[in-house]
């Protein structure tokens, strides 16, 4: 995914009203951003921090700037606009990146589904064969003691929607399709993925539940940067830590 043109750089002041952030610019000019991330963004709205922005070039929008990326520290960054999550993974998928999300013949979007009446991110089709594709971004990286790497925690806030579609991806198992949970990890400092269980402990049980009953779980970290972004590798999953 190419940034035509790459994103304009700028200082936090603050996030607030979960969608709006002020930043300043190097002239000292004060911008206000559109945030289009509605979790907590733990770890991810400290100010001070560099952030970078892309420009919709719409006059009409009330905020027309839309907040992209932040420095995280130690010479990370984070992708904190959710909405590019869907756009990288079916890049990778349809470019060939994913080895085990290859061989379909059909790639849709936002396809209803399931019993809680849900949208799956991508349904792909294998000749008669279904797959579910769950698509989760993950931007909270958090040191913990005793290790020295940093690691990838999701969710960032308690996500009873997220519960809802591990229990959809669960359901599709047992009807006889295939069905992935993908973690985006727009993240470049994470070593590792593992489910938040300090912060919504009922989320890792029914993630666990999920991968003991077949649900596929697999995490792949971005390249980010103001002038591109790309799924690069996979990350380990610790699913039982």
């Amino acid at each position: 995914m190419k940034f035509e043109p790459p994103f304009q750089q700028g200082t936090l002041i603050k996030r607030y009203k979960r969608f709006l952030a002020d930043i300043t610019l190097d002239d000292g000019s004060e911008l206000t951003l559109h945030c289009p991330n509605t979790g907590s963004m733990k770890n991810c709205a400290t100010p001070g921090s560099a952030v970078w922005f892309s420009d919709s070039g719409n006059p009409k929008r009330k905020y027309r700037h839309t907040w992209e990326l932040v420095d995280v520290g130690g010479g990370a960054v984070a992708g904190i606009n959710t909405g590019r999550a869907n756009h990288l993974v079916r890049e990778a998928i349809e470019g060939g990146v994913i080895e085990s999300l290859q061989g379909f013949d059909t790639v849709r979007s936002e396809v209803k589904y399931g019993k809680e009446k849900s949208r799956i991110d991508f349904l792909l089709t294998f000749g008669e064969q279904q797959c579910f594709v769950e698509v989760k971004s993950v931007t909270l990286g958090e040191a913990v003691s005793g290790e020295d790497a940093t690691i990838g925690f999701f969710p960032d806030a308690v996500t009873t929607r997220g519960q809802k579609h591990l229990r959809e991806l669960i359901s599709m198992v047992e009807e006889g399709h295939r069905a992935v949970l993908f973690f985006c990890v727009q993240h470049t400092g994470v070593s590792r993925v593992r489910p938040a269980d300090h912060i919504d402990p009922e989320y890792g049980a029914i993630l666990r539940q999920a991968a003991e009953a077949g649900v596929e779980v697999m995490a792949w970290q971005c390249k980010l940067n103001a002038k591109e972004a790309f799924l690069a590798a996979p990350l380990p999953m610790d699913i039982h830590r």
